[in-house]
């Protein structure tokens, strides 16, 4: 049995921004089967502790970064779940990284290194007589783990593995912060967490840790590229071989569709048409459930929208993001009655536009794995993608050749410009017409795999093969 620490910011179904808290939140159930015992720690916000009130305290902190800090353990499913519950870091409003005001919390240095420095202590000492072989940790706000093994001396007994989720995130702070943050001034070097004379906590995980992964296999290669790599391109190919991409999934069991064949789909997509107030088309009804940023390709979406109605297709949009899209979206829900927009995030309802869809729009310019996607996949919503990261390792096209051999599950589109997309919407209306060949990609969708087992099994090994290359260095010392 290979025991192994997951160290998160968010983890479902207690506190979620992003892709990183499914992931967090499903891979401990998906390794169990596997030999693999995963116990996750996650900081003690309000919303944790409210949702987890019997948990007992097993491990106490006198002094963490200005405060009292306890462990409680509490339960993530089946599978232990360990709150770090400091209240001068966590208890308090907005989210786990913005203050009220939408700002950045001006401790969110402190907050997090906390975070990594509990998770240390955890190998170091041990909790509830249990010692972690490996520590999995989740970006940047896990990054410092491995820094503070050495400094607790456990570093040659357990090995990390540091996850990029999104290298777009990495955690700098100012250079005055080394003794604040207790990291050895000696690391402050290009070879170690010095990033453009800030601290990187991102950069300390990649250049600490036993072994980097990120998100998707062809992220990983793209992070490799000036493009994608946000400055951190070098950084990771010094790591070599060291460094390579694990596909997510998602839990097939929360996202199970209520239909089993695409003949389902009339009645869900008749209410959600009747809940958004779209009239009855020909056309197909895409959907959108994003952040609306320039990251996710929202400007193509805008200029490629025309094409789009001009075939009969609709679009029915629920996200939030940045003013001038949120604007733009309601704009065109104002001067199109095929366009319906509700601003802001509601996973129940998040669930009615993937159930009821036809097609899911994806049109991201960086994209590390995505799940949207997986979702419109696994419910028969064709999903519409820009060929980018793990885009383009879930979905298969609707070329000549797919569509002759009868696999293809969506539509892919490159170069990421607004003719790229406008054609793959065009291409994705003509499709819809052809009634066997839409029914067709609807079934292989719904069949495509995109759980948990394939990915699960890769970390299961890469997590063995560290701890077994860890006991061959012992035997030969």
């Amino acid at each position: 049995m290979t025991q192994v620490l997951s160290v998160a910011s968010e983890c479902v179904p207690l506190v979620k921004t992003g892709g990183l808290a499914d992931v967090a939140g499903a891979l401990p159930a998906a390794l169990a089967p596997l030999g693999v015992e995963m116990r996750t720690l996650l900081p003690g916000y309000r919303a944790v502790l409210e949702a987890q009130p019997e948990a007992e305290t097993v491990f106490e902190i006198w002094d963490l970064f200005g405060g009292f800090a306890r462990i409680r353990r509490g339960h993530l499913g089946a599978q232990v779940l360990y709150i770090l519950d400091a209240p001068h870091l966590y208890d308090r409003d907005g989210t786990p990284y913005l203050a009220p005001d939408g700002h950045d919390w001006a401790d969110n240095a402190e907050r997090f290194a906390a975070l990594s420095l509990a998770a240390a202590m955890i190998a170091a000492h041990g909790i509830e007589d249990w010692f972690p072989d490996v520590i999995h940790m989740h970006d940047w706000q896990a990054g410092l783990t491995p820094i503070y093994l050495r400094e607790l001396g456990a570093a040659e007994r357990v090995k990390t593995l540091m996850t990029i989720h999104n290298v777009a995130f990495q955690g700098c702070f100012p250079a005055q912060m080394i003794s604040t943050l207790g990291l050895p001034p000696q690391g402050f070097t290009m070879s170690g967490y010095e990033y453009w004379g800030q601290i990187s906590t991102l950069k300390a995980g990649i250049m600490t840790a036993t072994k980097v992964t990120t998100v998707s296999p062809t992220y990983a290669r793209e992070l490799m590229d000036g493009a994608f790599g946000m400055g951190m391109e070098g950084v990771l190919a010094s790591r070599g071989a060291d460094f390579s991409g694990i596909l997510n999934g998602i839990d097939e069991e929360v996202w199970s569709p209520p239909y089993r064949s695409p003949e389902g789909k009339v009645a869900f997509k008749a209410a959600l048409r009747e809940e958004m107030h779209l009239p009855d088309s020909d056309g197909p009804l895409c959907v959108v459930i994003s952040r609306l940023t320039g990251q996710k390709g929202f400007d193509l979406l805008l200029e490629a929208l025309p094409a789009l109605l001009e075939q009969g297709g609709q679009l029915a949009l629920l996200g939030s993001g940045e003013g001038h899209f949120e604007s733009a979206f309601r704009d065109a829900a104002l001067k199109h009655a095929g366009v319906a927009v509700r601003i802001g995030y509601d996973e129940a309802f998040a669930r009615r536009l993937i159930e009821g869809g036809d097609a899911i729009l994806v049109p991201s310019r960086f994209e590390p794995c995505g799940l949207t996607q997986l979702y419109g996949l696994r419910f028969g919503t064709i999903p519409v993608v820009s060929l980018t990261g793990g885009l383009a390792d879930t979905v298969i096209n609707a070329n000549p050749a797919a569509l002759a051999q009868g696999v293809a599950t969506g539509l892919q589109f490159y170069p990421l410009t607004t003719e790229a997309l406008t054609q793959a919407l065009i291409r994705l209306c003509d499709l819809y017409r052809q009634r066997e060949v839409w029914t067709r990609m609807m079934t292989n969708a719904m069949a495509q795999p995109v759980g948990w087992d394939t990915s699960a099994k890769a970390y299961a090994a890469l997590f063995a093969q560290m701890v077994a290359e860890d006991e061959i260095e012992g035997n030969r010392a």
